[in-house]
């Protein structure tokens, strides 16, 4: 993490205040929550619609905190405290992480797509973890706010930092990669993410294609070859940067041959070695996002042996394709934590070909942010469901409503159920579980449908 003084704090960001009195108070890291302060580190306050955090500084600073921002156009600054009066406590923070990020020699990876950032940053990080000290994007860090405290928690002897990007409008990606400055960017593909704010899918290519503006000359461009909405749009693109595409077809410069999906997770080669991979993680979709990190990680002189290895131990973010048990003995599929047409459709081919189980069952709730054409969207997921592959449906939530009016005219009403309590969900969908059956639960993380797995679960499997 960042550990300086103050006034090496004032050296690298504009500071308005006098902070001659202060300057040798050492600042180790940075939070913007009072609550979880520790000795030593900077408080941010932000001055929300709801709350001021500026409110908080005395307290923090009272549990350890070594100083703290104060916003120039809010009043009364309390007197006799470490203070470190700015412009505006965002900005500063921003700027502060974006010089921190200049002073350090760390290598950064930075990674956005519609689907598959957080899934493709475990894989990347625990890649070139093999060779270098990593650290990565914890959690949903990965906005205005996130990634800057990441950059700032970084480490001096931090090797690699590989860095998720996320976005809600134009103009976001662009500003996060200008602010880390990465050497290797990794776009994991289009979907219909963000259509609300964006429109169309070529309006999300050219807002995720933002990423390139931040890529350092002689860079590393990892890209979808299987999306032409990516490819037709690199005509700009600085003859230094080295494009390297991944993807289902030959055309790519990496693609998989020979996957054999089970249970348990993927075993697949590619077209640049003999050597075999094992990855423990479900859906054949995520093949794709392990290509995408392993020509990030050749391009950091990791050997395919080694990336054998290390596929073999990689750990994903809490519910992203989770596999557990419930009280019936059935196997779940926690893949709750966000959702697209896209994702979804992946997410159903998946357990539409796994072997060995007699009763299969989706549980989908809503997606959000589709725009004026959720209600097809929603539909189109229903209609396309196979009969022979899917035993029941269970929807949650006002869209997910139109998931069974589709799965209705593709399965039969009698295997569909639509809910908008949770709790009379769980309750029927356990009467139709037992050793021999399938759960996918798939929605948008505000649907929270984790509730419903946790109602599932055996207490052992229970955190």
């Amino acid at each position: 993490m960042i550990r300086k003084t103050v006034k090496d704090i004032t050296d690298m960001i504009e500071v308005l205040n006098d902070t001659v009195s202060i300057a040798d108070i050492l600042i180790s890291g940075v939070s913007i929550d009072s609550r979880k302060i520790e000795k030593g580190q900077l408080f941010v306050p932000f001055k929300g619609e709801k709350v001021d955090g500026h409110k908080f500084v005395e307290g923090a600073i009272k549990n350890g905190a070594a100083a703290a921002f104060w916003q120039k156009d809010v009043p009364n600054p309390p007197e006799g405290l470490p203070l470190l009066i700015v412009d505006d406590c965002l900005v500063a923070l921003q700027e502060l992480a974006r010089s921190y990020r200049k002073q350090l020699g760390v290598k950064v990876v930075g990674i956005t797509g519609s689907n598959g950032k957080t899934t493709t940053k475990d894989m990347a990080a625990s890649l070139l973890s093999l060779k270098y000290k990593v650290q990565k994007t914890e959690g949903n860090y990965n906005n205005h706010i996130g990634l800057p405290l990441t950059v700032l928690n970084l480490d001096e002897d931090t090797e690699v930092a590989v860095l998720e990007m996320g976005m809600s409008g134009r103009g976001e990606i662009s500003f996060l990669t200008k602010l880390a400055s990465p050497d290797a960017v990794i776009i994991t593909n289009i979907g219909e993410s963000h259509l609300l704010d964006l429109g169309s899918r070529e309006g999300i290519a050219e807002a995720k294609l933002e990423i390139l503006e931040g890529l350092k000359d002689g860079g590393l461009a990892v890209l979808n070859g299987d999306e032409p909405l990516l490819m037709e749009r690199l005509s700009g693109l600085s003859e230094s940067v080295s494009v390297h595409t991944f993807g289902r077809t030959e055309s790519n410069d990496m693609y998989p041959v020979g996957i054999a999906q089970s249970g348990r997770g993927n075993e697949f080669g590619i077209n640049l070695s003999e050597q075999r991979f094992f990855l423990p993680v479900l859906g054949t979709h995520n093949i794709m996002n392990a290509l995408a990190a392993m020509l990030v990680a050749r391009h950091f002189s990791v050997p395919f042996e080694e990336m054998a290895e290390g596929l073999k131990s990689v750990k994903l973010t809490q519910m992203r394709m989770e596999l557990s048990e419930g009280r019936n003995g059935e196997k779940i599929i926690n893949d709750a934590y966000n959702a697209s047409p896209t994702s979804v459709s992946a997410a159903i081919e998946l357990v539409s070909n796994l072997d060995g189980f007699e009763n299969k069952i989706l549980v989908l709730g809503d997606m959000l942010e589709l725009g004026p054409l959720e209600d097809e969207y929603h539909l189109k997921i229903g209609e396309n469901l196979e009969s022979g592959k899917i035993n029941l449906v269970f929807t949650y939530g006002k869209l997910g409503a139109k998931i069974a009016e589709g799965a209705k005219k593709t399965l039969g009403a009698e295997r569909v159920y639509s809910f908008t309590d949770k709790e009379m969900l769980s309750e029927e969908l356990k009467k139709h579980t037992n050793a021999q059956t399938l759960v996918l639960v798939k929605a948008s993380r505000g649907m929270k449908l984790e509730e419903v797995v946790a109602s599932l679960e055996k207490e052992s499997n229970k955190g």
